[in-house]
């Protein structure tokens, strides 16, 4: 009985180990989305326009070219897909795994309440 509580804790630590994980790529998801949408805007802004084109360098603002901008962000665009693309892989990997805890500890919380040496009045 005593290894049984043993194995149900080492596997809820486990289990809190991916949902601390779980919960770091749901929060890089979220900073990931947000540059994404970012650029998407930029992009169709850049594109929507015939005037000149601004940017940060450092703490001055220069004057770019709209097609070397265009590529510039197009291809953050698909750098920040990929990044989410992969957490989310990640993210349902880590799911899955977490499921599978959670029935282990189901069981074996179950099989300890049903034990025969469990002692009786």
């Amino acid at each position: 009985m005593n290894s049984l509580d043993h194995e149900a804790q080492q596997k809820l630590q486990e289990l809190q180990v991916l949902e601390h994980n779980l919960q770091n790529i749901l929060m890089q998801k979220q900073s990931f989305q947000i540059e994404l949408n970012e650029s998407l805007n930029a992009l169709e802004e850049v594109r929507k326009t015939n005037d000149s084109i601004y940017k940060m360098v450092g703490s001055i603002i220069v004057v770019v070219e709209k097609e070397k901008t265009i590529k510039e962000l197009e291809e953050k665009k698909k750098i920040l897909e990929m990044r989410n693309d992969s957490l989310t892989k990640q993210e349902h990997l880590i799911e899955t795994k977490a499921r599978e805890i959670q029935q282990d500890i189901k069981k074996l919380l179950e099989n300890k309440s049903s034990s025969p040496n469990q002692k009786t009045k």
